[in-house]
Formats: structure tokens, C-alpha cells, sequence
């Protein structure tokens, strides 16, 4: 998950240093009584709350938190009377506990042993809505392969006897590296392997052909392309068209305690994931969009910003549960979980169902 949509996400959750925001203490309220129908409340459909709320994400400028920079920017948190903040923490060890216990309400996680191992020995966050999944022939985490591979890698078996670089194991790195694999009717055995942990290396490895292949990610995927050291090679969602990248993490707290924030929250946040997709799905209103994007993400290039295959969000939150079981049995079977975990508890949609509730579902 590189600062274009994980930051941390391929390596660990969030890599970040709690900042001073994220141990203040936060005002709550009820609604406050403005307007007499849901047209009078500045939202359209919630009334803002009474006392102003404060509430804390932790997240790094990923391109997967687009919702939460174009809400910000376009005063769909303000509308709500709810102020927000981004917190720092030096890594995912430290931002998992400050969730579980609140210091924090709001964080971006992926699908990892290390993130399920937490829950496995208490720590208690929940998993709420979509933060990125790959879109179907446009993948932004994919396999990309070096120019010297052209003529010779022309389909997913071609893979056999290549060097591939993954940048790490039970993870969703390894997860869609093992996907393919089973695609192509390979094993690891037919393979070889290399970790690579920094996305970065890769397109130097692989332009000097130390490598043959490697699951890169945007923008290093459209830079690596301008730049002439590899190509794309066909798309993620060949054999994994339902990967669930990564996913909004919510405080226990959060989700059931403060729901009058929490339910405002959200729909401003998916107000934002909406006008994300209404940007680079529908065309309307991209120009604005791509500017808040530059504005808050490590991709500065506005140029850049079309051509590279953005990070799918789901303009409902919705994710696919499916699959995330799916990642947690095969970490299971790699014996990389210790104990176990009841992801029915772990998992929880209602505030996001809520929300969608109050604003209505995103005409597609």
C-alpha cells in the first residue's frame, strides 16, 4: 500500500507518529434543532451537530483517501459541524492500539497476517467501509513486466522460470501473487521469487533486467511507463477481480458510542468517494477533484493524474467481504495467523449502511 494508496498499505497498515491532535479530547453533541425539513440543514439531509466534533484519522496523504480530502476540502465535514484532523505515527504497531482505544477514530488498513494477529489478541477495530480496490482493466496495483520480456512473456503461464518481485508475503501482495500463480497454473515452485520490499527499486531492477516482473503500483506504474523501464502486463482483476485492497478501520468507540458522529462522518466521507467517482468515472468535475488530490497526496503531477489507473472506491463503501475471508484463510493456511478471529465481530457496515440510508445510493 507507497504514499499513492498505501503509504504503508503493501507494508503495513499506516506508517505515521500520533500527532498532538489525536490525543485532545474530543467535543461531542447531539443534532443541533436547525431548520424544520432536511433542505433547511446546510448537508441537505442531516442536521449539523450541536457542539462541534473533532475527529482524528490516521492517514498519510494515500491516494486511497480521496474521500476524505475532497469531504474536507469541499466543507462536507463543516457542513456537519465536525472538524477533522490527520494524525502521524511512526508505524502500524503504534495506530492499531491508539484506534482500538480511541485516540484515534478514523484509519486506513489493508489486509494482512500482521493486521488480523492484532485483532486475534485484542486489539479491537472494526473494518467499515472500502478504501480501495482495483477497477476491472484498470488496475492500479498490478503486474507490470521489463521491456527485455516483451516478445517472451505473452500470457500468465509465460511467468514459468521469471524472476518476479513481490514486496512482501501474507499480505495482499502475496495474496494476488498467489492468485496469478493459481491463474496461470503455476506453483511457486515454477517461479522465482524476490522480495522486494520498496516499490521504487523495482523500476531501476527491472529496467536492468535483475528483474523480469514485478506487482507495482501507481504512479510508480504510469512513471515506470513514461519512462520507458517497463510495461503493464495485462490486469489484476484477471484472476483476482474482487481484491479487496484496503478498507476504512473505525474505533469501537467511534462506531458505537458516538454514532451521531459517526453516522455524519460517513456520509460526508462517501460524499466525497462520490465526487471521486464522479470525476474519473463520469469526467464531471475532475479538474477540482485532481487538484485536492495534488494538494493532499505525494502525487504532485497533475498531468500525471490522467494517466494513471486510479484507486477504485466504492461510491457505497460497499466491499467485497467475500474476499477479505478469502485472504484471512490463505494467511490461515500459511500458518502466518496465530489464534483466531471472528471477522462477523470484526467487521462491521452499519454506520456505512446508515449513511447511505441518508444520502441515497450513488446513481452508477
Amino acid at each position: 500500500m507507497a504514499k499513492w494508496v498505501k503509504s504503508g498499505w503493501l507494508v503495513a497498515l499506516i506508517a505515521l507518529t500520533l500527532s498532538i491532535g489525536a490525543c485532545s479530547p474530543k467535543e461531542t453533541g447531539k443534532p443541533a434543532p436547525v431548520g424544520e425539513t432536511p433542505g433547511d440543514y446546510p448537508s441537505g439531509d442531516l442536521a449539523p451537530l450541536e457542539k462541534r466534533a473533532k475527529v482524528v484519522i490516521a492517514e498519510d496523504g494515500a491516494a486511497s483517501g480521496a474521500g476524505f480530502y475532497i469531504a474536507k476540502e469541499k466543507g462536507y465535514f463543516e457542513d456537519y459541524n465536525i472538524e477533522v484532523s490527520f494524525a502521524d505515527f511512526a508505524n502500524s504497531d503504534d495506530m492499531l492500539p491508539a484506534l482500538a482505544a480511541g485516540e484515534v477514530d478514523i484509519a486506513g488498513g489493508v489486509s494482512t497476517a500482521s493486521f488480523f494477529n492484532a485483532i486475534a489478541q485484542g486489539i479491537d477495530v472494526k473494518i467499515i467501509a472500502d478504501k480501495g480496490h482495483n477497477v476491472p482493466g484498470k488496475s492500479y496495483f498490478t503486474f507490470v513486466i521489463g521491456n527485455h520480456m516483451v516478445d517472451e512473456i505473452k500470457d500468465y503461464p509465460d511467468f514459468a522460470g521469471k524472476k518476479i518481485a513481490v514486496s512482501s508475503r501474507n499480505s495482499i501482495d502475496g495474496y494476488i501473487y498467489q492468485e496469478m500463480l493459481k491463474h496461470a497454473g503455476l506453483t511457486e515452485e515454477d517461479v522465482e521469487f524476490v522480495l522486494m520490499a520498496d516499490f521504487g527499486s523495482m523500476l531501476g531492477a527491472i529496467d536492468a533486467g535483475t528483474i523480469d516482473a514485478a506487482l507495482n503500483i501507481e504512479p510508480l506504474i504510469a512513471q515506470g511507463v513514461d519512462k520507458g523501464f517497463h510495461v503493464r502486463f495485462k490486469d489484476a482483476t484477471d484472476y483476482a477481480p474482487e481484491s479487496q485492497i484496503a478498507m476504512v478501520l473505525g474505533s469501537p468507540q467511534f462506531m458505537s458510542e458516538e454514532q451521531d458522529i459517526s453516522l455524519r462522518f460517513m456520509s460526508a466521507y462517501l460524499k466525497g468517494v462520490r465526487d471521486y467517482n464522479d470525476a474519473f468515472i463520469k469526467g464531471i468535475g475532475k479538474d477540482e477533484v485532481i487538484d485536492i488530490m495534488v494538494q493532499h497526496t505525494a502525487l504532485k503531477d497533475p498531468e500525471l493524474w490522467e494517466k494513471v489507473h486510479v484507486t477504485g472506491l466504492d461510491p457505497d463503501g460497499k466491499m467485497f467481504i467475500d474476499d477479505i475471508k478469502k485472504q484471512y484463510d490463505q494467511y490461515k493456511a500459511n500458518g502466518a495467523i496465530r489464534g483466531d478471529v471472528d471477522l462477523n465481530k470484526a467487521i462491521d457496515t452499519s454506520i456505512t449502511e446508515k449513511a447511505v440510508e441518508t444520502i441515497g445510493e450513488y446513481e452508477r
